[in-house]
């Protein structure tokens, strides 16, 4: 099992900012701040976004991120507030085929590049 994932960011106030955003509908909430690294979670930093001052924009490999959403409306909101907020559609909400079974997501790119996803079963 997975206890927590990280992502690199360019400007970790400016990433903090977009992610308060988008992650709310998800059920998380700052957790922890330190000078280079901030936790977002529900209980406890389970996502965290790390401060890569040297990272390029075109240098990013495109990181890939799978967070839980407790049903499609909490996916669309999580969708919208990423694309009001500087984030780009990368898959819009609506219905996947996984590998196993079928799920409701979408798909956004956080300003550094990073894929992130909001999924439902």
């Amino acid at each position: 099992m997975i206890d927590h994932v990280s992502i690199p960011v360019r400007d970790l106030a400016a990433s903090a900012a977009f992610y308060d955003r988008l992650l709310t509908p998800l059920g998380y909430r700052r957790i922890a701040e330190r000078p280079a690294t901030i936790g977002f979670g529900k209980k406890y930093p389970e996502f965290w976004l790390n401060l890569r001052v040297d990272m390029r924009a075109d240098s990013n490999p495109g990181t890939h991120v799978a967070l839980r959403a407790a049903n499609q409306e909490a996916v669309r909101a999580f969708h919208a507030a990423a694309i009001e907020n500087g984030g780009t559609d990368d898959g819009a909400p609506g219905p996947r085929q996984a590998a196993v079974t079928g799920y409701y997501g979408a798909f956004i790119r956080d300003p550094d590049g990073n894929r992130i996803e909001a999924v439902t079963f």
